[in-house]
């Protein structure tokens, strides 16, 4: 899309009701409807690297389907997203849910053709084992790149049953390849049971910061929020979040559910706290809706996801301005 084109936003939810037509994300257009995005909203439904309860794979449709009450206009962050930045739904990478080592290539491949296109990525989920694969993707673009990784859980484990791609390795793998700035790692809301302290150990040693759910709650969220700011500094910024970072109550539809997490009104508040960060792509991932009850975990993920849009959409109206 040029400079000079207007974004083609929604769907107009005073003419056509909510519930009616396709369940793009924020009934947004396709993306061959626009020839190309700013930022490009894209589905992975792939779980087979969760170590427990499957369904992930169907998250990214709950997430869409959720997404039909966001509304264009965020007054949380004062701006239009879909006004300022084509944002389009890029629909779904078909992943071989048989082979994990597949599934990570053929992620990457997708993922770099996005960016080769020159959209940031919004990524819907699908379990975190995806989350290497597009870090690979958004690292040849843009090197190493700063992580804020929102999750109940470390995923820095080494493997499981031997397998090195899982949904609880995927950080290790890319400290290991270099793919992320070593110097501005952090997990938030990170809490329950571990194997043992060596995983905070190993952990510590590939250069993550904590900040658990008891700091958010203990430290409240602008303090947290300016923390992380001054970690990542100017670098450019990869957002992963799990959903389990919300406590159950807020989530039940996700795969390891760990009582004691973050409320959706503190992740929403950290995430518009980091609107000034250097956001180049973001996912949401873990939504298993066949847990959830009502929409609370998809609904959740939806206005997450909106959120990190919201940030892109203001960064890239910012630099075509200058």
């Amino acid at each position: 899309m040029s400079t000079e084109q207007t974004p083609r936003g929604p769907v107009d939810s005073s003419r056509i009701p909510r519930y009616a037509g396709p369940a793009t994300f924020a009934r947004l257009p396709r993306l061959d409807e626009v020839g190309s995005a700013d930022v490009a909203v894209v589905g992975v439904p792939f779980d087979s690297g969760v170590s427990y309860r499957p369904g992930a794979r169907f998250g990214g449709n709950a997430i869409r389907e959720a997404s039909r009450l966001l509304r264009p206009y965020n007054p949380a962050q004062d701006a239009s997203p879909f006004a300022l930045a084509q944002v389009a739904d890029a629909g779904d990478i078909a992943v071989n849910p048989f082979n994990i080592n597949e599934a990570v290539e053929t992620v990457e491949a997708a993922a770099d053709e996005l960016l080769a296109g020159g959209s940031r990525l919004m990524t819907l989920g699908g379990d975190h084992t995806i989350a290497l694969p597009l870090l690979r993707s958004v690292a040849k673009k843009h090197g190493p790149v700063a992580l804020l990784h929102f999750d109940a859980h470390l995923d820095t484990w080494d493997t499981y049953f031997g397998a090195e791609y899982t949904h609880g390795t995927p950080f290790r793998r890319a400290v290991e390849e270099g793919i992320l700035d070593t110097e501005a790692l952090s997990h938030v809301g990170t809490r329950g049971p571990l194997y043992g302290k060596q995983d905070l150990d190993d952990d510590a040693k590939m250069g993550f910061g904590i900040v658990t759910s008891a700091d958010v709650y203990r430290r409240g969220a602008d303090e947290i929020a300016d923390q992380l700011r001054q970690r990542i500094g100017d670098r450019p910024l990869y957002i992963s979040i799990d959903i389990d970072v919300l406590d159950p109550a807020h989530a039940p539809g996700t795969g390891t559910p760990e009582a004691g997490g973050m409320t959706s009104r503190e992740l929403l508040e950290i995430i518009r706290g980091l609107s000034s960060c250097n956001l180049v792509s973001a996912d949401v991932v873990e939504v298993a809706p066949a847990y959830d009850h009502a929409e609370i975990t998809s609904v959740a993920a939806s206005h997450t996801a909106y959120e990190l849009t919201t940030i892109m959409s203001r960064q890239i109206a910012a630099s075509k301005a200058k």
